[in-house]
């Protein structure tokens, strides 16, 4: 299905080489101020154009066609498109014989009958993590005190320089590891993963529910619509697994409830406990590269060499600080968006 929330909804639709992509929000509270202006710090976070990322240019304009009136939401469901004006269709047409590695091609053929839309992805390309980011956008407008934000924190498995925090726009300023590995990824045709920490501040205790909705599991669910995520972790994560008690366990310091250290990430029992919130995605490398691969070829039924065509990162990574931010921001209205009603 293309909807998540239970009191903040969204919906997603279109496709990356389709007319237009867009969202629908329901459930967001009248009289909420907002203009396509607001979208556009957070959509040029995500933009391409930075070395490793991928060469589309699109203009990622915000046009709201419903649910707003006289600069305020009017509570009708809001509906947010983007066009897409600058694709490249007759570059995936080879991709019906041999789907490419670590893509969706060949479970989106098979589970729809070879009907599904291939150019560019179609519906389950990155390009729809723009509608992420709007949503986003409209989300953290419900959010009051809360403050989101996002940082790399490992490219390519060589971590961020200790010495100061990487930017929350993802980009490369400088820090020459980074770069040297990703020239080298670029001149080999490759691509590199990254690490992405998520940091919620001024969460109130609370939110969440046991078991099947906790906030970790509404986190990781939307933390997965992101298609390049391959793993999600809290507070200590997996270093947890190699830990005593005595270790990970958040001695409480004051009535308030706030912990000495923060090993939970800000959730015990599925619900936010007034820490930080802290959660860690890793990305995988890019599925599309052009450097020479063998698959098969499902037309002619034989192993081939072949080279994927296109406009691709050499790093998604670079742009996912401000998606993540997004999915948490959409979380956490859809914990807070009863409060409204």
């Amino acid at each position: 299905m293309n909807r998540y929330g239970t009191n903040f909804r969204i919906s997603l639709f279109g496709e990356s080489h389709g007319i237009l992509i867009g969202v629908v929000l329901d459930g967001v509270p009248a009289g909420i101020p907002l203009t396509e202006a607001d979208f556009l710090p957070d959509l040029a976070r995500r933009k391409s154009g930075a070395r490793g990322t991928t060469p589309r240019k699109e203009d990622d304009l915000p046009e709201i066609v419903s649910g707003l009136c006289d600069g305020h939401t009017t509570g009708a469901p809001l509906t947010i498109v983007f066009r897409n004006n600058n694709t490249h269709s007759g570059d995936y047409a080879s991709f019906r014989d041999i789907p490419r590695p670590g893509h969706s091609d060949f479970v989106a053929g098979v589970k729809y009958h070879a009907f599904n839309d291939i150019r560019g992805g179609g519906h389950f390309s990155g390009r729809l993590t723009l509608c992420l980011v709007a949503a986003g956008v409209v989300a953290k407008k419900l959010l009051g005190q809360i403050r989101i934000e996002s940082r790399i924190t490992a490219l390519g498995g060589i971590p961020a320089p200790t010495s100061k925090p990487t930017p929350a726009d993802g980009q490369i300023t400088g820090y020459e590891p980074w770069d040297t590995l990703l020239e080298e990824v670029i001149r080999a045709n490759d691509s590199i993963g990254g690490v992405i920490e998520c940091t919620c501040t001024n969460v109130p205790i609370g939110l969440g529910e046991p078991f099947f909705d906790s906030l970790e599991s509404q986190l990781a669910h939307l933390a997965f619509s992101i298609p390049a995520t391959r793993g999600i972790e809290f507070g200590d994560g997996f270093r947890a697994a190699s830990m005593r008690g005595s270790q990970h366990n958040d001695c409480f310091t004051d009535r308030e409830g706030h912990t000495l250290t923060n090993g939970a990430g800000g959730i015990n029992g599925g619900i936010s406990n007034g820490n930080p919130i802290v959660f860690r995605i890793a990305v995988k490398p890019t599925s599309s590269i052009s450097c020479e691969q063998t698959s098969f070829n499902f037309t002619t039924g034989q192993m081939e060499t072949f080279r994927v065509k296109g406009r691709h990162d050499a790093c998604i990574a670079l742009r996912c600080p401000v998606i993540v931010e997004a999915i948490a921001a959409i979380a956490l209205a859809d914990n807070l968006s009863a409060n409204y009603r």
